[in-house]
């Protein structure tokens, strides 16, 4: 027998189809997937079922059927408690990594099928889940993110021979950070991300909320250092990651060819006009991070500047985040969520119902940043983020319909059904 005639064929019936590219909804809709990807697409009656295959049929009559949710922004670093700082310190990382196994499956079952780890521990749980060892999404991850000295990344209270992965002898806390200063560093330090299996390189381009001695629209790294980053990223076919939230920071970032421009928070007229003039460039806002910190962060126990930077940028940062999303910039759905109890993985569907409360998203369109739109920050957009015939069969079936109640997503076990790759890795009933 051939390999073909080997593959399971599995049939979702009768379902409301959200297909993520933003298109009108498919009543009594059929989805064939055959292996690992998608036969065919469309109604009932219109779509040639094969009869005479072993198959399996799933009626989703009353559900959704919708792609996989992507979070293209996040962190597996498996973090215990939210006091992260002093967990640094005193837990060995050891721990996290065996708690961000439970934090990947967390985020299957909820109908997340691919996260881009934007510094943490996925570049071995991606191994694992590859082996079998493990269950998870579709991971990505940076690895290592490349930080200036002074930098977003750059620990400054510690011992700097403590801070930077490739001489640290400290390993108490976990250490995510290579520094990095001139072209020449720069270069090197991404060629050691990418030795150590990095999908994609992460650099902090400005300050942010979580560091102590800079602030959001700070520029960090100059024009030159970001070029030669890219540079060495496109060598071997991968791309550039910022942690960006300043504008002049955000220019540089357009201009040196970086892919995806994550949290945004103060993007100008020129920054807009860049963008749409280059045309790949994607943003990442994480609204959830944001909004947990704001409106939880003191009880949590996050530092009191931490809280402070969080509550000052809020307003900003969701009235920037409305001003990309009328411009027609492609924007995708993220939470930077580090699976901390504030922040715990498996709730990132959250992240569609603020774009939707806080920066006027049609629903629809929420859906596509967590689906097509993540697809492209991933740089799959080939292979995932809608269910095309083609397409890698990453399907999930949610009761009730989030056209309606957005935050239907964040009910787990309103999930009733998530398939990867053709294979179903969690069933509720359906």
């Amino acid at each position: 027998m051939s390999e073909k005639g080997k593959r399971k064929i599995i049939v979702i019936k009768g379902g409301n189809l959200i297909d993520g590219t933003g298109a009108k909804p498919k009543r009594n809709s059929v989805v064939v997937v055959e292996g690992r990807r998608i036969k065919a697409v469309g109604k009932e009656g219109e779509v040639k079922i094969p009869r005479k295959a072993k198959k399996t049929e799933i009626d989703a009559s009353g559900k959704t059927v919708m792609p996989g949710l992507i979070d293209s922004h996040l962190h597996l670093i498996g973090l215990k408690t939210d006091r992260i700082l002093e967990e640094e310190l005193v837990r060995p990382p050891e721990l996290g990594l065996i708690k961000s196994v439970y934090d990947a499956v967390d985020l299957l079952e909820a109908g997340f099928t691919t996260v881009k780890d934007c510094g943490g521990y996925g570049i071995y749980l991606k191994r694992a889940i590859a082996e079998g060892t493990m269950r998870g999404p579709r991971i990505l991850s940076a690895g290592y993110v490349l930080s200036q000295t002074a930098g977003h990344g750059d620990v400054h209270f510690l011992p700097v021979e403590w801070v930077d992965a490739r001489v640290s002898k400290r390993k108490k806390f976990l250490v995510m950070s290579l520094l990095c200063d001139g072209v020449p560093e720069c270069i090197k330090a991404a060629r050691y991300a990418l030795r150590q299996g990095a999908d994609f390189i992460k650099v902090m381009a400005s300050g942010g909320v979580m560091s102590m001695i800079d602030r959001p629209e700070h520029t960090q790294f100059t024009l030159e250092e970001l070029k030669a980053i890219v540079k060495e990223a496109r060598h071997v076919d991968k791309f550039v990651t910022a942690h960006c939230q300043g504008t002049e920071a955000m220019k540089n970032c357009i201009k040196a060819g970086v892919k995806t421009i994550d949290h945004a928070f103060y993007p100008d007229d020129e920054v807009i006009r860049m963008a749409k003039k280059r045309g790949d460039v994607v943003f990442v806002p994480t609204l959830s991070i944001n909004w947990r910190i704001v409106t939880g962060g003191v009880e949590a126990g996050y530092q009191p500047w931490a809280v402070a930077k969080g509550k000052e940028v809020w307003e900003i940062m969701i009235k920037n985040i409305a001003r990309l999303y009328r411009a027609g910039l492609t924007i995708a759905s993220a939470t930077d969520f580090c699976g901390s109890p504030l922040l715990k993985h498996g709730d990132n569907a959250m992240e569609l119902e603020l774009l939707v409360k806080h920066c006027g998203f049609r629903p629809m369109d929420a859906i596509v940043a967590a689906t097509r739109n993540g697809a492209k920050a991933c740089g799959l957009e080939n292979e995932i983020g809608t269910i095309e015939k083609g397409k890698l069969a990453d399907v999930i079936i949610v009761d009730g319909d989030p056209l309606k109640d957005i935050k239907v997503l964040q009910d787990k076990n309103k999930v009733k059904m998530v398939m990867k790759e053709g294979k179903i890795e969690a069933n509720r009933d359906t």
